[in-house]
């Protein structure tokens, strides 16, 4: 999953209506929502966050039923919506308001019967959630809106007075399509579902194949765009992957079976292979699971399956990522479509790193067709390119963990790895790609078992790449982690960095990792042994290490978590008039209640960052047993395991249950290390799959600026860095640096990203609540990111 971006591009100037009062935004006007092209997971919680939204603002929102072909026939398939209309919606896949191709809509008479429903209607804003075909045909639609209305008068189909009021029609789109195929923004609606979906039948397949030593071939979906089975093929170490953008080698056929042969060589019992429905060699000719197939078994005779996954992946469940993703691009389709004028193009709502942005919908779709032509002409190159930045560096880091095998001279230099903190998933999946990308640079690699206290006791030992083959997937710590700081072990420590001739260590974890690092430098002064480069990469469920927006672990305990509330939600439902209070992990820092509260649609998340008393505790109560006599009779309210010391999960379930009586009764659930446990999401694996390679990358260099006469000597501050997520790209910052934005007392960061959610979660919630807009997207431009080079690995 890729949340770094294209650079920055050029920014509008920002909406010359300066601070706006959000509740009142959208009084007098309307919007209408439709899904339409494929189906995508996450489609529902999109059309929820902008029903939701919409009537926060005081507007009327209207469903379109069945897509493009409900606007043209409009009569019931155009309705109002309600906020109940839109409950447990948040949890299902699909598009619950239907989505279907439309012939109709393609001809004028049918734009003309949609215009006038809408203008009956008084609906001037129109959120689109699609493709590029869907939202290409907004476009359209939005253009010829002047001349529709025109028409209509003439014949008589509108009044003077409709079309006056009806001057002008916004167009938002938000990007619905499990492909990622669409250029301009990091993540479609549906990819990570889509990930979810094809990685844990690749899980099951593994064990199978392990068991018969078989190679399996698996086709993923993605016509023109190979980014599933890209992502696929990181995230479970496959053999090969084949896709449009980058075709192989006319020899390929060798290459492949070599390549197969040496796993095998090495111990493995299986072979994976991944391909995208629409991989292509050099010259534009469709390389077929089926042939693949029969080459492994005529060249290798290796017992070979092919699997194709079709609709599987676009079903099920959406994932915590893509129900935060669409919430996100809902509020932001909603404001940019009551701020648009007639002068502001129409705009895709895109998600950039962590940012929201806005991006001329016209431009992405131009870049996007720029793909399919570059590549229908044989221009690979550019393919990539015009691709992004992201792309281009998982396809790289894939190149390098798969295809390219460990030099037969070595660089004299011995790197280390070790974990440090609670066990992460995700972590492995990091540690592998460390050893793997280390080698490959010809180092010594060496695994440290439990953290600074097997290096204070030598529990060292070298690592091969075979020994990490099968990593990816697995949970927790396969070196062993503990939360044992340094500063007692210093002299053992030193002595066994000499024993062992390490020049560089990669400590993966948590708080105590981040912590250990700094005492490390510390010692620096006393221990000479100690002066030698360090990077940490942030791994623990908490997401509480500074100087990154994400850790490692992370996003799967946040769908551990997401998916319980999922089925506590559903017992609620059934049993009518209850309330749920759930208590999560992650010490002082509320990330994890804040974004389960938002990915599972709670009412209320307590948290640390936010000092809440017991009057917010009885206005809680208070809007609950409001939310009672509505048709949604349940309620579900997170709590972070430190947010109060005195206001404790049974101190709110016993005040919850005295004021509740009667009204409605409480149960409570606290969900303990089921939330560090568990096999990685696609996003860890790949993720750690990514720190882990640009880590060894870094310290590779570190550790060559740092040598004299062959001795390593790292004493400067930028000589010990945390590599973390920031916005838009992977940043290194000495850890010296991010002391000052350090709450030690509370192990958090001083300032933290996603506190800047918490008001969306409380307006989908129907609490009145003032939405700082202050810090909304501005419209940027797409086509001079492009065709930026590559930092290299």
């Amino acid at each position: 999953m890729n949340w770094n971006q294209l650079g920055t591009g050029r920014k509008m100037p920002p909406s010359p209506a300066g601070p706006q009062h959000t509740e009142t935004l959208g009084v007098g006007k309307a919007i209408a929502v439709l899904t339409s092209g494929g189906d995508a997971q996450g489609m529902n919680a999109a059309v929820r966050a902008v029903v939701r939204v919409g009537i926060y603002t005081g507007a009327k929102v209207f469903f379109v039923c069945e897509g493009y072909q409900g606007l043209v026939d409009g009569g019931d398939h155009i309705r109002e919506a309600t906020w109940e209309s839109v409950s447990m919606m948040l949890q299902l896949g699909g598009t619950v308001i239907g989505s279907a191709r439309c012939q109709d809509f393609r001809t004028r008479e049918g734009r003309l019967r949609a215009a006038r429903n809408l203008v009956k209607r008084g609906i001037t804003n129109l959120c689109v959630i699609g493709g590029d075909g869907s939202l290409t045909g907004a476009d359209t639609f939005r253009a010829e809106w002047g001349g529709l209305l025109a028409e209509l008068l003439k014949t008589g189909g509108i009044t003077a007075e409709e079309a006056q009021r009806s001057s002008h029609l916004n167009i938002v789109g938000m990007v619905g399509s499990i492909d990622n195929d669409f250029c301009g923004t990091d993540m479609t609606i549906g990819t990570d579902s889509a990930l979810h979906r094809i990685m844990e039948i690749v899980d099951a397949i593994t064990t199978t194949a392990q068991s018969h030593q078989r190679t399996f071939v698996l086709e993923v979906m993605g016509r023109h765009c190979g980014y599933l089975a890209l992502i696929t093929a990181l995230a479970c170490g496959a053999d090969w992957v084949f896709i449009p953008e980058s075709p192989p080698e006319d020899d390929w056929e060798e290459h492949l079976c070599r390549r197969l042969t040496e796993t095998r060589d090495g111990g493995s019992r299986l072979n994976i292979i991944i391909v995208a429905e629409g991989a292509i060699d050099k010259h534009g000719k469709a390389i077929t699971s089926d042939e693949i197939k029969a080459l492994v078994v005529k060249r290798l005779g290796y017992d070979t399956r092919v699997t194709i996954l079709g609709h599987v992946q676009r079903g099920g469940t959406p994932s915590a990522f893509d129900r935060i993703l669409a919430s996100r691009m809902g509020v932001e389709a909603v404001m940019a479509l009551l701020e648009g004028t007639p002068e502001t193009p129409a705009c895709v709502v895109s998600l950039s790193g962590n940012q929201a942005v806005r991006l001329p919908l016209m431009e992405c779709v131009q870049v996007t067709k720029d793909v399919t032509t570059a590549m229908n002409e044989g221009r690979f190159e550019d393919a990539l390119k015009l691709r992004g930045r992201s792309f281009q560096n998982n396809w790289n880091v894939y190149k390098l963990l798969a295809h390219i095998r460990p030099p037969a001279t070595k660089s004299g230099y011995t790197v280390a790895v070790m974990n440090v903190g609670a066990p992460a998933a995700g972590m492995n999946a990091a540690v592998r790609s460390a050893v793997r990308i280390g080698l490959i640079h010809g180092h010594r690699m060496l695994a440290v078992h439990d953290g600074f206290e097997g290096l204070a006791f030598g529990m060292v030992e070298e690592i091969s790449w075979n020994t990490v083959g099968s990593w990816t997937g697995l949970g927790g710590s396969k070196l062993g982690t503990k939360r044992t700081l340094p500063k007692k072990h210093f002299e053992e420590i030193s002595a066994n960095i000499s024993k062992f001739g390490i020049h560089g260590l990669i400590i993966i974890g948590g708080f105590e990792a981040f912590t250990g690092g700094l005492e490390l430098v510390e010692g620096r002064a006393r221990f000479e042994e100690l002066c030698i480069p360090l990077c940490i990469v942030p791994a623990t469920v908490s997401n509480n290490v500074p100087g990154s927006d994400f850790s490692i672990g992370a996003d799967t305990a946040l769908n551990t978590i997401t998916t319980t509330c999922d089925l506590i939600k559903q017992s609620a439902a059934g049993t009518k008039r209850r309330v749920f209070i759930i208590e999560t992990m992650g010490g002082f820092c509320g990330y994890l209640a804040t974004m389960a509260g938002l990915a599972a649609g709670a009412d209320a998340a307590y948290i640390f960052e936010e000092p809440f008393s017991s009057r917010d505790l009885q206005a809680n109560v208070d809007h609950l047993t409001e939310k009672m006599k509505t048709t949604v009779k349940r309620g579900l309210v997170l709590r972070n395991e430190r947010c109060n010391e005195n206001y404790t999960t049974d101190f709110i379930y016993n005040l919850y249950c005295e004021e509740g009586k009667g009204i409605f009764d409480c149960r409570k659930n606290v969900l303990g290390h089921m939330q560090q446990g568990g096999s990685p999401t696609p996003f860890d694996r790949n993720f750690g799959t990514k720190m882990g390679a640009k880590a060894v990358a870094w310290i590779t260099g570190k550790i060559k600026e740092c040598s004299r006469h062959g001795r390593i000597f790292a004493n400067t501050a930028d000589s010990a860095c945390l590599l973390g997520m920031r916005k838009r790209s992977l940043v290194f910052q000495p850890i010296a640096e991010l002391r000052q934005q350090t709450d030690f007392e509370h192990r958090i960061p001083k300032e933290q990203w996603w506190l800047k959610l918490r008001p969306i979660l409380k307006i989908l919630a129907k609490y009145n609540i003032e939405l700082d807009t202050s810090e909304t997207a501005h419209l940027e431009h797409l086509t001079r990111k492009v065709l930026v080079p590559e930092a290299t690995l």
